[in-house]
């Protein structure tokens, strides 16, 4: 950030590192333990670099008496980036604090004060923030840290502290159920759905009671409300089992965007928060996430939907990570390119898993190639970076001509 800052609006860097909030005698030993784990680095003497811990000593302990109310801001919540520019999202203090209400009333069973929370999710992420932390804090539980949630340290932190709730993503239990040293723990897991601009969650399957449903992101939560409407207007309510574009309305949606007005108001009408997810309800009222809406392809004039594909490949025994993009077709506007990973120790090739394909996939969703690789570009949560393999694809494409 010292040689970045000439570039930005940025004056004055404040810093500070895990070290410094260790117990004597770790807060002195962590520098040259944390150095050969690569856990931390040496900053250069500059201008206005501040060390947070020497900013606190020189201060006063008498905080300014200023009012809040629930429609103040709180945070700006960056957004994943996944399918375009990142945006800052304006969540206030009403709500974080109706979220965890919300959570409150959904896990009936969880006592305050009596649980264990495993905070493996990052907390500058919207999802680690308000489920592993806000909501471990507001429920009076311990929190147990993990710096690097991989799938080895967290079977290991689980089965030595035996966490008794563990808000996961995706990309973790893939890691999870991959690992050789995996045995059944008998929990209940409970699908859900959230996104930044909703402080996240506005679904989950039902915990203390009620259907769980596989593959289903649940009912909406508390005080929330749901519409699935058309695509092409982005108003018409569509019937009970049609996909569209699922819009969101309750205490937990954000203010806006910060700066930005235009995507404010593109995103919020009339209270509604435009998701640009595509789903589906189905006649008992449980919600399916079908896509996101930037990345449906469009072949022969057919919508296809990524997930589909990827989840007919995560049926392979062979493959452990699965991606589908649009490519350009000549005939049929875009076809199906799958990036794919293989478990360890499998071999598979191009025409064994179009064949596996053959009789789970309509003629117009079958991919047209794949392309194996030895990891795929993600988020520091662990979603897979679809933008990033669609520009790798076209720049590639572009330069063969």
């Amino acid at each position: 950030m010292i040689d970045l800052r000439p570039k930005t609006k940025i004056k004055q860097i404040i810093y500070t590192s895990i070290g410094d909030y260790l117990p004597f005698p770790k807060n002195l030993l962590f520098p040259f333990v944390a150095k050969k784990k690569n856990l931390a680095a040496d900053v250069k003497p500059a201008e206005n670099v501040y060390l947070w811990k020497d900013l606190l000593a020189k201060s006063s302990n008498n905080p300014p008496d200023v009012e809040l109310s629930f429609d103040d801001i709180a945070m700006y919540q960056y957004t994943g980036g996944t399918t375009g520019i990142s945006k800052a999202v304006m969540i206030t203090h009403g709500n974080l604090s109706t979220q965890v209400q919300q959570f409150e009333a959904w896990f009936p069973t969880f006592n305050k004060g009596e649980e264990i929370m495993l905070g493996s999710l990052p907390f500058f992420h919207i999802f680690g923030l308000s489920t592993a932390m806000n909501f471990a804090i507001y429920m009076g539980w311990g929190d147990i840290l993990i710096p690097k949630p991989q799938p080895g340290p967290l079977l290991e932190t689980i089965r030595k502290f035996k966490p008794t709730f563990t808000p996961l993503v995706p990309a973790m239990y893939i890691g999870i159920l991959n690992h050789p040293d995996i045995n059944k723990t008998g929990a209940v897991i409970v699908e859900g759905f959230g996104l930044t601009e909703a402080s996240p969650v506005t679904h989950v399957n039902p915990f203390a009671g009620g259907k769980r449903k596989a593959g289903s992101v649940g009912i909406p939560i508390p005080d929330t409300d749901c519409r699935i409407v058309n695509l092409d207007d982005g108003e018409t309510d569509l019937p009970v089992g049609e996909s569209g574009e699922l819009l969101i309305k309750g205490p937990q949606v954000m203010k806006g965007y910060w700066n930005n007005p235009e995507e404010t108001a593109e995103t919020l009408t009339d209270g509604w928060l435009h998701t640009g997810d595509i789903a589906k309800m189905d006649q008992e009222g449980y919600f399916y996430i079908v896509d996101r809406k930037k990345d449906m392809i469009i072949s022969g004039g057919c919508n296809v939907y990524p997930r589909d594909i990827e989840e007919v490949f995560y049926e392979n025994p062979k493959i452990q990570e699965a991606c589908a993009i649009g490519i350009p077709h000549p005939t049929r506007g875009e076809a199906v390119k799958v990036f794919a990973v293989l478990k360890q120790g499998e071999t598979a090739t191009q025409e064994e898993l179009i064949e596996y394909c053959m009789d789970k996939l309509a003629k117009y969703k079958l991919p047209t190639e794949i392309e194996f690789r030895d990891d795929l570009p993600k988020t520091n949560m662990g979603k897979i970076l679809k933008k990033e393999l669609r520009a790798e694809e076209m720049a590639k494409r572009k330069k063969t001509g």
